[in-house]
């Protein structure tokens, strides 16, 4: 009976301990349904997205970013798909669900596309799931790649995917006018920047499913949506001024030791920009590498910070985003007001006064020509002379509130467009505060500022009739899906001087090429108007140096552009005043332009042709004769023959240097070819300036080089820059001029 006592206990404790487990398990399972139900019913809607968002892949469809091309249709700017390569460094497997090694795989890239392995290690040791390799790829880099995955059986974890990339065939062309983008392809300076809203189109994109290693998830639906490409762009530039402007720009930089330049050329009707060039310059397609020898002297010893800013000043466009003291050329400002005002007039004998100082308040201002003096001028003599004094009596006659009537007028106080990255706006005081002083130095442009743009701006408006008008850098721009073409109409903002007036400031203009201090600035067959001028430094800034400057107006009688051309502190031979450092310049460019845009040569030159101190003949084509005809034909006519190497009398000639036609001075060196012996020699051009014609024409033949003289006197400039390398033969045009006193 104890037995049976002690087991009816141990049962009676087995019950209340399977009734206390039981009771457990039931808390545990309503626990775990409200679990399920809280994940259900409250969090379920979130927890399936959330689901969706890891399965689902969006992949972006890049739109095509627009073109954009210079007014005769050449490309500036293009879009080319390429291949990127990228790696989710986690998930590199080979077909047996083996990690491949890092070590393989960068040495791979490394060698595949020119990569620094070291580099490509760390970035495949990286912690981010997605790691470009290379964004540039070559289609056949890409077969390689593909060929060689398939052989080693890499099954996932490397990706290669279609994009968009920017190029500039042209390089540093307009560099600083047109900008760059970055690496979404969008603008990131200049003209991409601010025309990206019509440029860069709207991005299309793929959503997908994938699996847990990224890798799409076949026979699913995709859904698609389209990309919207960006529009074309045709800008007003011109490739060939531009080239011009360039060539010639760089020239004078080197030639005068400058820190840089600017040229600008506008049509003075339409407002439309036909160059716009700054030096130095950069290649848009590597914007982060310096190409100015002077950056790259000291680029290793900077620091990060001194590099971003000067990659800042590298790319920045002095025609709009630097201010600067027109100085002189600002005195063609003065001079309008005076003439519309009917304060002044252009012939008054002794209507001003030089002594060579100027009294003014408490100051005493020199002109330029001190110690020695102008004495009594009319306003085209002040003008031509670039006489301060003169130009500070006809400023306090026109007084401080007109003066500003007209700055306002001709567009002075305000940016020019909102087109321009990063435009400056101009420096004046305030009304209330010009003094006599101040009074007296802005009327012959100093101690103000503005941008080169706007005195280019209102120069053309001077020789537009008196109508200014908005510059204008896109000439239109084309959708890319209906081809409609939007053209950019001409903005006449207002007539800011008479007409007459207008026709007066020409005639001025052009005496003061004609007799006055710019006279550098002639350009043999055409009608050339202009100022020079030289800007001091402001206080506190006297390491910026002075500004040379030039602005030019052509042809007189009927205005087809309107250039200036600034260098910043020049410290060449040629000292630093704008008549002789940037007029030669504006002679240079528009000697090239002018017959380029098809103006017609003057027929009432004002410069002597050198055909008639020195004898010219025609070239003859003697292509196709026999060397020893050929020989014959030429020496007769007075022409140096060349044939190099030992040629057969019987051998045909298959082509000479210079081409038939070109009228050459006597004993010009004419370089023949055949097919037996067509190997040409180069040799570099040399600085003619300020050479007489005979200095030029030995100098010239010491070179074998051929010249062609337009005018008579001292070379004041060449169509081909100096140190250029050029075929043996060739011809260099020289525009000479009487020896001159360039002035201010």
């Amino acid at each position: 009976m104890k037995k049976s006592k002690k087991i009816q206990k141990i049962d009676f404790n087995n019950k209340r301990l399977l009734t206390i487990l039981l009771i457990i398990a039931s808390i545990i399972f309503i626990l775990l349904a409200i679990r399920i139900a809280f994940l259900q019913l409250i969090e379920g809607s979130k927890l399936q997205a959330k689901a969706s968002a890891q399965q689902t892949t969006t992949r972006t469809i890049s739109a095509n970013r627009g073109t954009i091309y210079d007014c005769n249709g050449k490309v500036l700017a293009a879009s080319a798909n390429v291949d990127v390569v990228s790696v989710n460094p986690k998930n590199i497997l080979y077909s047996d669900d083996s990690v491949v090694p890092k070590e393989i795989l960068a040495s791979k890239f490394s060698e595949l596309f020119n990569l620094d392995y070291t580099e490509t290690l760390d970035k495949l040791n990286s912690d981010s799931s997605y790691v470009i390799i290379t964004n540039k790829a070559e289609s056949g880099d890409i077969s390689t790649l593909k060929a060689w995955m398939e052989e080693c059986e890499i099954s996932s974890g490397i990706s290669i995917d279609s994009t968009i990339n920017r190029y500039y065939p042209h390089n540093n062309l307009a560099s600083n006018l047109i900008g760059f983008t970055g690496s979404n392809t969008h603008g990131s300076w200049g003209l991409e920047f601010t025309l990206d809203s019509i440029l860069a189109g709207t991005d299309g994109k793929v959503v997908m499913l994938t699996d847990s290693v990224n890798s799409e998830i076949p026979n699913q639906e995709k859904t698609y949506i389209e990309a919207d490409d960006g529009d074309n762009v045709y800008l007003t530039i011109d490739v060939n001024i531009q080239s011009i402007c360039e060539k010639y720009l760089a020239q004078a930089v080197s030639d005068n030791k400058a820190d840089g330049g600017t040229v600008i050329i506008m049509e003075p009707d339409t407002g439309n920009i036909l160059a716009m060039a700054t030096y130095p310059d950069y290649n848009l397609n590597t914007p982060f590498t310096p190409t100015s020898s002077s950056i790259l002297e000291t680029w290793d010893t900077l620091s990060d910070e001194e590099k971003t800013q000067t990659l800042y000043e590298m790319w920045n466009n002095s025609a709009t985003q630097r201010t600067y003291e027109p100085g002189s050329t600002f005195k063609l400002i003065t001079a309008a007001v005076g003439l519309e005002e009917g304060i002044v007039e252009t012939d008054k004998a002794e209507d001003f006064d030089c002594t060579g100082i100027e009294k003014v308040a408490y100051t005493s201002i020199r002109c330029w020509k001190y110690p020695q003096i102008h004495g009594k001028q009319t306003l085209k003599e002040a003008l031509g002379n670039s006489c301060n004094p003169a130009f500070i009596q006809l400023g306090q006659r026109i007084g401080a509130e007109t003066l500003y009537k007209y700055y306002e007028a001709f567009g002075l106080f305000e940016k020019t467009t909102s087109v321009f990255y990063g435009e400056a706006s101009s420096n004046f005081w305030d009304l209330e505060d010009v003094s006599q002083v101040e009074l007296a130095t802005m009327s012959f442009g100093q101690r103000f500022t503005i941008t080169p743009l706007q005195l280019v701006t209102a120069v053309c408006a001077i020789a537009n009739e008196g109508v200014l008008v908005q510059p204008q850098i896109v000439k239109q721009t084309v959708d890319s899906s209906t081809g409609a073409v939007t053209s950019t109409s001409v903005v006449e903002k207002r007539q800011v001087i008479s007409k007459e007036t207008s026709e007066t400031m020409m005639d001025l203009m052009e005496y003061v090429v004609e007799e006055g201090t710019g006279q550098h600035a002639k350009v043999s067959g055409y009608s050339v108007g202009g100022k020079s001028g030289t800007s001091e430094p402001l206080d506190g800034n006297t390491d910026e140096g002075y500004v040379a400057s030039f602005i030019g107006v052509a042809p007189v009688s009927n205005p087809e552009v309107v250039i200036l051309v600034a260098l910043y502190d020049p410290k060449g031979d040629d000292g630093h005043q704008g008549g002789q450092v940037a007029g030669p310049v504006v002679s240079q460019i528009l000697s090239e332009v002018l017959p380029d845009l098809d103006v017609a040569s003057s027929t009432d030159s004002h410069s002597n042709d050198s055909s008639n101190l020195y004898n010219t003949t025609a070239l003859p084509d003697v292509t196709n004769m026999t060397t020893s005809k050929a020989k014959e034909v030429l020496e007769k006519a007075g022409f140096n023959v060349n044939i190099s190497g030992n040629i057969d009398s019987s051998t045909l000639v298959i082509e000479q240097t210079p081409k038939a036609g070109v009228k050459l001075l006597d004993g010009a060196n004419v370089f023949l070819y055949t097919e037996n012996n067509n190997v040409k020699t180069s040799v570099t051009v040399p600085n003619f300036k300020g050479m007489s014609a005979a200095q030029a024409i030995n100098s010239a033949n010491s070179k074998q080089l051929n010249v062609v003289l337009n005018g008579t006197g001292f070379v004041i400039s060449q169509d081909t820059a100096s140190n250029k390398e050029v075929e043996i033969g060739s011809v260099i045009t020289l525009n000479l001029s009487a020896e001159l006193d360039g002035g201010y």
